[in-house]
Order: C-alpha cells, then structure tokens, then sequence
C-alpha cells in the first residue's frame, strides 16, 4: 500500500460518448498522487480504443476487463478494489465528472481517526453534460444510525480509508452501493462531507436506480438480509428512507 496515494475504480461499459470526459476530470485533479483502474465489463464499442489514448499519455491509467459480462458493476469495482495499491479507495463510474479540487478537499479528513469514509455534495447534469442548477446537499457527518435512515452518501463522490477499514468489497445486490457504506459505519466509523459540490452525476433515460418499485425492494432487503432488523423495523426505516429521497434538500 502506498501512503496517501488514491484508487480511482472505475467500472465501464459501452461508454464511449462520456468516458474520455471522465478521464479528463481525474488528469485534472489539483492531487496528483493517484491512479485510475478503469475495468472494462466487456465494452462492444469504443470505449477500449479511447481508454488507450489516454494510457498512452499517462501512466497513472490503467486498463483491466472482465472475463465475462457481469451485467453490474460490482464485479468490475471489486476487480478494480483487489488490484488498487493505494491507501485510500474512491469510486467514479464511467460517465460521471469530478471537480478539480475534489481529491485535494477530501483527502485531508481522513487525519481524523473516526473518519472511514469521506463523501461530498453533488450536482445533476443531464444526459448532454448540461447543467439546470440541481445541487444535492447531504449532512455534514453520518453515522451507522443516520445512515439506516436512507443513503446519503453518492458513490461518485466517496472515499474510503483501508489503512483503517482493509480492503473492502461490494456484495452483488441491488443498491449495494449503499449497503457497502453500511458495513463500513457498523464498524464504528463516521461519514464525513467535504461540505462542497464536488462532482457531477449524469442522469441518464436507462439509470437503474431510477425505478422507485425496484429501490423499495432494496431498501428492504438491506434491513433484513444485511442489517438482520426485524420486519416492522425495516418497514419503519424504508418509509423514511422513501420519504427523504422524494425530498432531497435540492439547492
């Protein structure tokens, strides 16, 4: 493991309208001390041909693929998550966008022991990389309880600490984002935002998250199956989860 030095996961496919963006936001990046692991889920366009571009022009990226499509991109951050050398692990899909500064405001949290995860607040942009002003704010800190109450932290803007937790891995699930920063916080840590707009989230026609039936069932199964709450306690954190993410503080 190298001291202070960022994995950048990236998992990709088919993103050959937006990944060369992506990339460009990381290059850009005020902190210099990281290195991008882009794992292809077995891309059929372009994508692979771009990536070598930019691997040409800086050593810091990195190629890997799949043996077989996964269809999610757990297997392909859990590849990216065992092959990473540095200490602190962060996660950017292939058609999202980091500010410059994000690293470089994040990465001087961990300094703090309680500290696991370091997250931020966020835009969304649309499809075309436009922006209409939708900024989502999440609290300042979390903890294992705050964050029963519904995930506040977005995967494009997070960080964790392995020098603290060791290497840490998705399980295939739905909204195993969110499940993964559960298992974190269980263990005693706190979440903590940089408290600035830090990156931007594409929203895209073919999200999957955006089936609010399909995150229901999700929420819940996290309760039970992960969490081991009983069935009227789930119920009671899915509706306020529910709730909070209908009324997400947009500024």
């Amino acid at each position: 493991m190298q001291s202070n030095k960022v994995s950048i996961i990236t998992p990709l496919y088919n993103s050959e309208s937006f990944i060369a963006e992506t990339i460009q936001s990381v290059i850009a990046q005020t902190y210099k001390d990281w290195e991008m692991l882009i794992v292809d889920d077995c891309s059929t366009d372009n994508s692979k041909s771009i990536i070598e571009e930019f691997i040409k022009l800086d050593s810091r990226i990195k190629y890997f693929r799949t043996n077989a499509p996964s269809g999610s991109p757990t297997t392909p951050r859990n590849i990216g998550i065992e092959m990473a050398s540095g200490r602190f692990i962060a996660f950017l899909d292939s058609d999202d966008l980091w500010e410059c500064n994000k690293l470089q405001l994040q990465i001087p949290l961990f300094q703090d022991r309680k500290v696991g995860i370091v997250f931020s607040n966020y835009e969304k942009i649309n499809e075309n990389g436009e922006s209409n002003e939708r900024f989502i704010i999440a609290p300042s800190q979390v903890n294992y309880k705050k964050l029963l109450k519904g995930n506040v932290i977005a995967c494009l803007t997070a960080v964790y600490d392995r020098e603290k937790l060791g290497k840490v891995y998705f399980t295939k699930q739905g909204h195993e984002d969110y499940a993964f920063w559960l298992s974190i916080l269980k263990r005693g840590y706190v979440g903590k935002n940089a408290e600035s707009v830090l990156a931007k989230y594409r929203v895209r026609k073919s999200s999957v998250s955006s089936n609010k039936f399909k995150v229901i069932n999700w929420y819940y199964k996290i309760y039970r199956q992960n969490e081991k709450l009983s069935a009227i306690i789930s119920l009671y954190y899915v509706s306020i989860a529910l709730f909070k993410s209908f009324f997400k503080y947009v500024k």
